[in-house]
This record gives C-alpha cells, sequence and structure tokens, in this order.
C-alpha cells in the first residue's frame, strides 16, 4: 500500500498463530525489559521504566502461571492495533499482549512524534533479530489519517485492538472485518481519585513528597490526557489544612518537573472561565501561578465526566459518604487512585450498588501501569483462542 512506512517488517507478515505464552515470547520480553532497564532513557521517562519493569523475567512467568492450564491455547491469527495517539508508550504494551496471545502483529504507531516511541522501536528492532518466529511476525507502520488504509488493515485482521476516542473507535468498527474478527475497543473513560484527610495530615514530608511526585506522574506526565489520569479529586475527612499540604507538594513538584506551553497556559485559563459562565457546580478556583489550577464544585453529580481538566486543571470536592460517589458512576468510569483510603470497604460499596463503571482500583502513582487486564478485559484470553479437546 502507498503512503505506508513499515518501521518495523514488511507487508509480507507471517500470520500463522503461536501458542498462548509461548516460552520464545516470554524469553523476548524479558530481553527487551533487560535491554530498556540498561538505557539512560528510562531515568528520563517513567513511563519507559514503567514498561521496563512490567516486561520483567519474573513478571511474565508470574503472568504465565496466573493464566494457568495452557493446553489447547492458541493464537487467533493477526491482530491489528491501533495505538493512541496521545500516551506515547501505549503501542508498545498493546503489542506485547497480543504477542503474548500468541497473535501476529501489525501496529499502527502514534501520528505524533515522541522520543519515548522512537527509544522503544529501536530496543524492538534490536532485539527481534534475536527471535526470528517473532520478527516474521511483527510489522509497525505509520501513515497519514488514510480511512482506506486502515481499512485495508482491517480486513487482513482476525482481532482488532482499537484504541481512542469513541468517534474512532465507531468509524474503524464500520469498517468491513473478517466474520469472526474479534474486535476489542478501547473508548474514552472517565478516572478520579480518592484522598484521606486524615492520612495527608499523619504522613510524614518524606511521604507527602513521594506522593506528590506519584500524583504529578499519573496527571502532568501526560498533560491529564490518558483515561486513567485523575480530572477529580475526591477528599474523605476534609479539611483545609490537608488540602493545603497536598497541593503544595504537587506544585513543587510540578515547578520543578513540568514545562508549561503557552498555549497550554491559555487553555487553562479559557477553561477556568468557561467552567465559571457554564458549570453550576462550579464554587471557585484557587491558582498557583499557571501551574496548577484547583475548581472547588460544589456537588457532585453524572455531569461530572463532561469536564475534564488539562496541563494541571483538578476538579475537587468533599465526600459526604461513598454512596454519594457510587450515584454518579457510569460505564464511562475507570480507575479510581486513592491514598489513605480502606480499600475493601470502597470496593465492597461499588460491587454492592452495582455500579457498572469502574474497571481499576490502584494506588496513586499506579494510574499508567497498564497489564493484561485492563479495562475490564482479560486481554490474554479475550484475543486468544481455546482449542476443546474431549
Amino acid at each position: 500500500m502507498k503512503n505506508v512506512n513499515y518501521i518495523l517488517g514488511s507487508e509480507e507478515i507471517d500470520k500463522s498463530p503461536m501458542s498462548v505464552y509461548a516460552d520464545e515470547v516470554c524469553a523476548f520480553i524479558a530481553e527487551v525489559s533487560a535491554k530498556l532497564m540498561q538505557s539512560p532513557l528510562v531515568r528520563q521517562y517513567p513511563d519507559l521504566s514503567a514498561l521496563a519493569f512490567w516486561g520483567r523475567k519474573k513478571n511474565i512467568e508470574k503472568l504465565k502461571n496466573d493464566f494457568g492450564d495452557r493446553f489447547g491455547w492458541l493464537g487467533r491469527g493477526l491482530c491489528f492495533h491501533i495505538a493512541p495517539s496521545n500516551v506515547p508508550i501505549n503501542f508498545a504494551f498493546t503489542y506485547l499482549f497480543g504477542l503474548l496471545a500468541g497473535n501476529a502483529n501489525i501496529v499502527r504507531l502514534p501520528s505524533k512524534e515522541f522520543p519515548q516511541v522512537e527509544a522503544m522501536c529501536q530496543v524492538f528492532k534490536e532485539v527481534l533479530k534475536n527471535y526470528p518466529e517473532i520478527e516474521k511476525r511483527t510489522a509497525f507502520v505509520k501513515y497519514p489519517r488514510d480511512d482506506e488504509i486502515t481499512a485495508e488493515f482491517c480486513k487482513r485482521a482476525d482481532v482488532r485492538m482499537i484504541w481512542g476516542g469513541d468517534e474512532t473507535i465507531a468509524s474503524i468498527k464500520q469498517m468491513p472485518a473478517k466474520p469472526r474478527c474479534i474486535d476489542v475497543a478501547f473508548a474514552d473513560r472517565y478516572s478520579l481519585a480518592i484522598i484521606n484527610g486524615g492520612s495527608i495530615l499523619s504522613a510524614s514530608e518524606d511521604e507527602i513528597r513521594k506522593l506528590a511526585e506519584a500524583f504529578y506522574n499519573d496527571t502532568y506526565l501526560m498533560d491529564q490526557n490518558a483515561c486513567s489520569s485523575p480530572q477529580v479529586v475526591l477528599w474523605e475527612k476534609d479539611s483545609v489544612k490537608a488540602r493545603d499540604i497536598f497541593w503544595k507538594a504537587v506544585y513543587n513538584v510540578a515547578k520543578q518537573k513540568y514545562v508549561l506551553q503557552d498555549a497550554s497556559a491559555v487553555d487553562k485559563y479559557t477553561l477556568m472561565c468557561e467552567e465559571a459562565i457554564n458549570n453550576p457546580n462550579f464554587a471557585g478556583c484557587l491558582r498557583e501561578e499557571n501551574l496548577l489550577y484547583r475548581e472547588e464544585l460544589s456537588r457532585l453529580d453524572e455531569d461530572i465526566i463532561n469536564h475534564r481538566g488539562k496541563s494541571g486543571y483538578f476538579y475537587e470536592y468533599a465526600l459526604q459518604d461513598l454512596d454519594e460517589l457510587c450515584k454518579v458512576v457510569t460505564e464511562k468510569f475507570q480507575t479510581i487512585t486513592y491514598f489513605g483510603v480502606d480499600v475493601k470497604i470502597l470496593y465492597d460499596r461499588l460491587i454492592a450498588t452495582n455500579v457498572r463503571g469502574v474497571d481499576r482500583i490502584v494506588p496513586i502513582g499506579k494510574a499508567m501501569d497498564i497489564d493484561v487486564i485492563w479495562d475490564g478485559f482479560d486481554l490474554v484470553r479475550v484475543v486468544a483462542r481455546k482449542i476443546r479437546v474431549g
């Protein structure tokens, strides 16, 4: 196809399936992880560090053991991945998930230029030379926005893993595919954080500093573009002092690490003005220079999912009880990050109220830690097939 740039591999891809958690695949991922660990870029980009940590041999062996009996499990064939344009390292995770499930993989790389993508592709290229069976089942492609090219890849696929906005997913699902093609779509989601004010007051300065750095990685690192980045902070045992301690620490981290673009500064101020005019729950906004905006909400309702921050713009609300949260949870909710919260009580309450959303409950700092269970899907099982014997 014209205008398709093969960064890795070629159009002549081997589409034959491999076994789930094949030994060669597990060894390949472990070697990729080890090579990443040696790169100075890991210290510069936390998302590369997260991938390296996830792919270490011990963790892959654990995932393999957790899967259980692999007898009769094979890939479905060719998996076409459409990676999100705003999360640099996602393309690598979705590719590795496809491999673990025994599939050949064509991955459309993000349209935006990211140093992490370039670095990751170079690592894959070097390590793939040692794994010819995987190499011939791998292709990374780049091409301009072109529905005809995407449709052609869709026709060939046995699995489509689609990461993007609701409109993108709807458009791709309309493209012709094989009758037995499996679609796994990762649509727009909404995430939040819950912080216990009492735990903030009892935490040490070092604990607060680490918490602020973890929150920074969950949010500022991706300009709050990731579905798992919290948009709103809900406070249990709320207090002005606890908020001041936490947000001051976050501001200090952002001041040291975050590069605020001029356009982002304008966008944040514009967002505040729009919120003041259009959001009936707007109860004021506090600012720390242009780095941090905190919009106070007067109440929590389902409309919250329509209010999203960017580049350090957060909503916050004093939570009266967990029922107040459960009443507004829809299928759009993905991740709850927390600090100082009794996770069992939170989990039990969500289950008891039969919420349709929330697929992850993880500590603050773990929002970006993607794994084989994501968005409620057990991905390896979903994109593999089971041959029943007997």
